[in-house]
């Protein structure tokens, strides 16, 4: 299926470049997991590293089964958010399933309230639900056919809220 022939890449475009000057201002941690803790949280560490949020390639994240994503600290999520935006709206390429399905479950990891919505600025979550709202009106098929409609209104809801200060002012 190609999304850009459907829905056309200057409002892909114009939602990559909302949420990156809402995260303009972040900088890329020293270390980006736990690095200290395992083989594979050093290994997932140095590809973090390695790139940054333009260089970053659905090959780093892609793999569901191997996704450092899953282990990155809530300062690098933020940090990496724009690219992760970008993954998401991309064409899925294969091997690789659509991102945008594993970028929603990073969204609404651990709930309401979770460490990576805290990490970030109300600026940078109303950022985030604009690139959310954007899904819906351009992948809402896409997220249908992956099975994680749920979870798209679902991260709205977590990234809506606005009644707990963030950790961070970035």
């Amino acid at each position: 299926m190609d999304i850009h022939r459907k829905f056309g890449p200057d409002q892909d475009a114009s939602i990559i470049q909302t949420v990156q000057r809402a995260f303009a201002k972040r900088r890329p941690p020293a270390h980006f997991t736990n690095f200290e803790h395992c083989e594979e949280c050093a290994e997932y560490d140095a590809i973090l590293r390695s790139r940054d949020i333009y260089s970053l390639r659905i090959e780093d994240v892609g793999n569901a089964g191997s996704d450092p994503i899953c282990f990155i600290s809530p300062e690098g999520f933020a940090y990496y958010l724009p690219a992760l935006v970008r993954l998401a709206l991309a064409e899925p390429a294969e091997p690789y399933d659509w991102y945008g399905a594993q970028l929603l479950f990073h969204l609404c990891s651990d709930g309401l309230r979770n460490e990576r919505v805290l990490a970030c600025s109300i600026q940078q979550r109303r950022a985030v639900v604009a690139f959310l709202r954007h899904l819906i009106e351009t992948r809402s098929e896409l997220a249908d056919i992956y099975g994680c409609s749920d979870e798209l209104f679902q991260a709205i809801e977590y990234w809506s809220d606005e009644t707990f200060s963030p950790k961070s002012g970035d």
